[in-house]
């Protein structure tokens, strides 16, 4: 599939309840240093002519305030957890000056989660003003957000389906603790690969730091990157300075640009 030139920006690189957390006093939470301040887990991703998000968070406002977006072309989800879907309804400003319905890719768990929480969407009598949503059915097979390609990846968030997305040399992938080789061999070939590390403590359904370490180095990957962090994980600084070569935490606002991948 033909990848046109890509800028990846991290619109938050937090866990489910951000970085800091309400009413925490830890070193993590209490600094001053702005790549310890992490909104919940989102990506911008953007050719010259296309330009989507993977996952509207509860922060999904103010992202798209802080990276200045004045066009989004689409949305595309992982999963239907709260802190990845709860920022939906915001598309609403969107609907309005781009003047059409948003589509919204997802896989089938994700999109009955959707009209179950955003059900005055869907109603048949709709009130003046609710979000416009166009809900695209996704799988495993590939396909193109404008002239951006999509590649899901299936992944194991305990029990629970995820996808992850590779766009060309780039691979996202969040709230996973299971990859299946079937699956790893989607990922092989990316020159960078972001993945979740919760924290240093093991998980029921997150990658902790070692895990995440491991992962990318059996998947030989040149290039890796770690979000969906929390506050139990450390400052950014000190983790930082302790991983291995090639492997580093994502920040809120760090963008990573791609050249054109050759037919």
């Amino acid at each position: 599939m033909h990848c046109p030139p890509l800028k990846i920006t991290f619109l938050g690189t937090g866990t489910s309840s951000g970085v800091p957390m309400i009413a925490c006093n830890c070193t993590v939470c209490t600094s001053a240093d702005k790549k310890d301040k992490r909104l919940r887990s989102s990506i911008l991703v953007e050719s010259d002519s296309t330009s989507f998000v993977v996952d509207t968070t509860p922060d999904f406002r103010y992202q798209m305030l802080r990276a200045n977006v004045k066009k989004l072309d689409a949305v595309l989800f992982t999963h239907p957890h709260k802190d990845h879907v709860a920022g939906l309804d915001d598309v609403r400003a969107f609907n309005f000056f781009q003047q059409k319905a948003m589509p919204v890719y997802s896989n089938s768990l994700t999109e009955e989660a959707l009209k179950r929480e955003f059900a005055y969407a869907f109603s048949d009598k709709k009130y003046p003003g609710v979000p416009e949503l166009n809900l695209i059915t996704i799988n495993d097979q590939p396909f193109y957000i404008g002239d951006i390609p999509v590649l899901p990846i299936e992944v194991w968030h305990h029990k629970m389906p995820v996808l992850g997305f590779r766009f060309g040399r780039f691979t996202y992938i969040t709230d996973a603790n299971r990859i299946e080789v079937a699956e790893q061999e989607k990922i092989k070939g990316t020159d960078v690969l972001v993945l979740n590390a919760l924290r240093k403590e093991k998980h029921i359904s997150h990658y902790n730091l070692d895990e995440a370490v491991a992962e990318v180095q059996g998947l030989q990957i040149a290039q890796s990157y770690f979000t969906h962090i929390s506050h139990q994980l450390g400052r950014h600084q000190d983790v930082n300075a302790v991983l291995p070569k090639g492997i580093e935490l994502a920040w809120d606002g760090m963008e990573l640009l791609f050249e054109e991948l050759p037919l």
